[in-house]
């Protein structure tokens, strides 16, 4: 297995993970005659959040190997500050809510096993 240096691993694995989390948080609470047409079905729904719990876990264990391999501030600080400015400034705009959620929740989902592995 390749040697990959730890903010590097916690830094792609938190922002796509944070991403995703906060899509679906968007997703959600979007009015109805707002949401996408495959949210409008029950399962859609369950599909959002499912993607966002999965998300949420990605990031508590994106920052439990943050700080487990790192200085404590540096996932502090990226957590509450440098991931959800990275989400806003250029993920939501280069893909906004609903492509958001379809690009980053399969690798916030991949992302639990690097950081396994990595750990």
């Amino acid at each position: 297995m390749p040697s990959i240096d730890p903010l590097i691993i916690f830094l792609v694995t938190g922002v796509v993970s944070m991403s995703a989390a906060l899509c679906a948080g968007a997703l959600n609470k979007l009015p109805e005659e707002d949401k996408p047409a495959f949210a409008h079905s029950k399962n859609g729904m369950m599909a959002i959040l499912l993607a966002g719990n999965i998300a949420a876990v990605a990031l508590l264990f994106s920052a439990a190997y943050g700080f487990n391999k790192l200085d404590w501030w540096i996932p502090l600080l990226c957590v509450f500050v440098t991931f959800p400015i990275a989400h806003y400034v250029v993920i939501q705009q280069l893909f906004g809510d609903v492509k958001g959620l379809f690009v980053m929740s399969p690798l916030a989902l991949v992302s639990l096993p690097v950081l396994y592995l990595y750990w």
